[in-house]
C-alpha cells in the first residue's frame, strides 16, 4: 500500500500522469471515494500521461467511455448509478483483462470481489483542495506498485 497527498486538482492530474507510466495492457484499475474526490481528474492525468489528447469526461450518465491511443484501448466506466446486481450485462466484462486494453472503473468497489487482480486507488478529502490517495494491489506482485 502506498499513500500520497495532492494539494490541488492539477497535482492530482500530475500524479495520474506519473501513475500512467506503470500501467500495462490488461490492467484493471478501480477508483473509489466520495463524489468530487478526484477520480475523473486523476484519469484525465492518466490519459494525458499515456499521450491521449481526447477530452476526458466523466461517464456518470453514459456508464462507459472509450479512448484510444495507438494500439491501446482505454475503457473508463462509472458504476455510481448502477446496483451491483445490475452490473453483469453492461458489457464491462468484454473489456476486463482484454489484450491491448486498460480498464478504469470508478466506484469499482461494487465488483472488486469478482476481480482476480486489480490496482485499487482510494480518494478521500483532507481539505477542500487536498486529497489523500491510497494505492493498493490485489493479485499483482507487490513490486508492481511503483509511483
Amino acid at each position: 500500500m502506498k499513500r500520497m497527498t495532492t494539494y490541488s486538482a492539477k497535482d492530482t492530474a500530475v500524479l495520474g500522469a506519473k501513475f500512467a507510466r506503470m500501467l500495462k495492457e490488461r490492467d484493471v484499475v478501480i477508483l473509489e471515494g466520495v463524489l468530487g474526490g478526484g477520480k475523473t481528474t486523476f484519469i484525465r492525468g492518466i490519459l494525458a500521461g499515456l499521450g491521449c489528447r481526447s477530452r476526458v469526461l466523466s461517464p456518470s450518465f453514459t456508464l462507459l467511455r472509450h479512448y484510444k491511443k495507438n494500439k491501446i484501448h482505454i475503457c473508463h466506466a462509472d458504476l455510481y448509478r448502477i446496483k451491483a446486481k445490475d452490473i453483469i450485462g453492461l458489457g464491462l466484462e468484454d473489456y476486463l483483462y482484454s489484450p491491448s486494453t486498460i480498464t478504469f472503473i470508478e466506484w469499482g468497489e461494487k465488483i472488486e470481489r469478482y476481480l482476480p487482480r486489480c490496482i485499487k486507488i482510494r480518494f478521500s478529502f483532507l481539505s477542500e483542495a487536498r486529497r489523500a490517495i491510497v494505492f493498493s494491489i490485489k493479485g499483482y506482485p507487490r513490486r508492481r506498485l511503483t509511483i
